[in-house]
């Protein structure tokens, strides 16, 4: 027998739930959630009338910024970044947790960023926060047409950009003052331009010493990608054969699970006499190493994994090879020459 539309109570479950058909033609199965009939009464007429509303006047359901943070995870729950993901809302619930996603507007942004300045936060942190607010509300708008229109996010100005890296002397004492197993990280980060925990979680069945490649099937941007190994890189992976079965990177024979800057890392780093730097920089390094040893802004985009060239054109500044004829028009010797 057909169950009767409305609300009613299953035996094998202590909440109330829903049948019904929508004004827009749509099936409705659902648990209420709630214990309550009223509270589940309430809940079918409003999805009743916000498919009413939706069906005859193009009217969308409100959501909330709720329920946008939790299907967002959910979608970035196996990228590397998730637990910064997670941070990030979790900074931003204060301001956005009570709202739906069409009441924020620009004076709520306003109070984000004002309240980031009393607490001491650096543009960078605060920019961090507006870039994850701003991602999250183009997913609502362009991929689940939750809402049509979202506040313009402005990056506050006042950034620094970070530009630390090493020169070879430098390199030379930090991997001749870390412990061995993190020296063997350094110098295959120094090689390949890789995260920290691409490097940790490379395995055997990824890596063709032969033919002198490896591929990453976790990266920060969720995309795989091949990584060509050079000498250096080579050598450094043919030290660590036999030391596990599956990992290439091991500590004591166990995997590498903990975060890179840690006591050992900067116990190097005092050793070494350098300040300031953590492994991510090490990228850095990398990346400027080969814009001045010629390494096109391009090629160097495809090394490094990255998706555009606004990541790659701050390295673009070691590259003066074609800034060398323009210097050499007012040199001293020239003038003589032809005076």
């Amino acid at each position: 027998m057909a169950r009767t539309e409305g609300v009613y109570r299953r035996k094998d479950s202590r909440f109330w739930w829903i049948n019904a058909t929508l004004p827009n033609g749509q099936r409705v199965r659902q648990s209420a959630g709630t214990e309550s009939r009223e509270d589940a009464e309430a809940l079918l007429a409003k999805l009743k009338l916000d498919a009413y509303r939706g069906h005859h006047f193009g009217i969308k359901p409100q959501r909330s910024w709720q329920e946008a943070a939790v299907r967002y995870l959910e979608l970035k729950r196996n990228l590397r970044s998730f637990t910064t993901t997670q941070q990030i809302l979790r900074a931003l619930d204060p301001f956005l947790g009570a709202l739906m996603l069409d009441q924020i507007n620009g004076d709520v942004i306003w109070k984000i960023i004002e309240a980031g300045r009393k607490q001491g936060l650096k543009p960078a942190t605060i920019n961090r926060r507006l870039a994850w607010l701003r991602s999250v509300l183009r997913m609502a708008r362009d991929d689940w047409q939750w809402i049509d229109v979202i506040p313009k996010i402005r990056m506050l100005p006042g950034e620094v950009e970070r530009d630390r890296w090493l020169t070879r002397a430098e390199a030379d004492r930090l991997i001749a003052a870390c412990a061995p197993h993190l020296a063997a990280l350094v110098r295959f980060a120094l090689a390949t331009g890789c995260r920290a925990s691409e490097i940790t979680g490379l395995e055997w069945s990824r890596v063709d010493l032969a033919r002198q490649v490896a591929w990453l099937n976790r990266t920060k941007n969720g995309s795989p990608r091949g990584v060509p190994l050079n000498v250096d890189a080579v050598a450094v992976l043919t030290e660590q054969q036999g030391k596990h079965p599956r990992f290439c990177f091991v500590y004591r024979g166990q995997p590498i699970g903990w975060e890179m800057t840690n006591t050992g890392w900067h116990t190097a780093l005092r050793k070494a006499g350098i300040e300031d730097f953590r492994f991510h920089d090490l990228r850095h390094t990398w990346a400027s190493w080969h814009r001045q040893a010629g390494t096109s802004c391009d090629e160097l985009k495809d090394l490094g994994g990255w998706k555009s060239r606004v990541m790659v054109d701050r390295y673009a500044k070691f590259a003066t090879e074609n800034l060398l004829a323009a210097a050499a028009r007012i040199e001293s010797v020239r003038a003589r020459d032809t005076a």
